[in-house]
């Protein structure tokens, strides 16, 4: 994948509309369409899922204003999920700055086991609060206001485990081949966006399309 420049908007304009209105259109005509709605990848990454599971995967940035408003309703569609169905986010940096920070908040969270308490909070201080949370110090004192260890969570902020998992997360990311967020990966064989399905939202009724597919064995 060439790294380029993020764009936060996914649905920028001329192209973007474009996009939903294809989409749309696919859609109403009988379900999702691969290359359209969504798309197969060429070479399958393995799953995380354990034995039996259905993987879906969340590519998210702290910092994208499409993440943050498409939280609550991602959160919301996780609670339905069947037991089948095994879900993971994995933050994506396309260059260092800021986003290499950003992803070790979230592995230093999930290696504290704080994720569901922290990670709206995180949200909220970089889109309402406007802070960058990108530099260390900074970090560790909001941590500390919102009744975390500051010192325990720059442990593993620090950490060889935390930079090693934000490692593996940026060659699943090239492996889907992710060149904006939100994105939704299903069992390292498809992946689609709100640019492709036409909304967030209408994301995860195509993420329900491909889990049936993957359920019934369909290639």
């Amino acid at each position: 994948m060439k790294r380029r420049d993020f764009s936060v908007s996914l649905l920028s304009a001329g192209a973007g509309t474009a996009a939903l209105t294809l989409a749309a259109g696919a859609q109403a005509q009988g379900g999702p369409v691969e290359g359209t709605n969504y798309v197969r990848l060429s070479q399958p990454v393995p799953p995380a899922a354990g034995p039996g599971k259905i993987e879906v995967v969340e590519f998210f940035w702290y910092g994208c204003p499409h993440c943050n408003a498409f939280e609550p309703t991602l959160e919301a569609w996780v609670k339905t999920i069947p037991p089948d169905v095994e879900f993971h986010r994995i933050p994506v940096a396309f260059r260092e700055e800021p986003y290499a920070a950003h992803q070790r908040i979230y592995y230093a969270l999930e290696a504290m086991g704080q994720v569901n308490a922290m990670h709206r909070k995180v949200f909220y201080a970089i889109h309402n609060d406007r802070q960058r949370l990108d530099k260390p110090a900074d970090i560790a004192a909001f941590m500390g206001k919102n009744g975390l260890d500051s010192a325990k969570f720059l442990e593993f902020y620090n950490s060889f485990s935390v930079q090693s998992k934000a490692r593996q997360a940026n060659k699943i990311a090239e492996a889907y081949k992710i060149d904006g967020v939100p994105a939704l990966g299903v069992q390292g064989r498809f992946y689609t966006s709100g640019s492709l399905a036409g909304s967030n939202e209408k994301a995860l009724q195509v993420v329900e399309f491909l889990i049936q597919r993957v359920r019934k064995g369909v290639a």
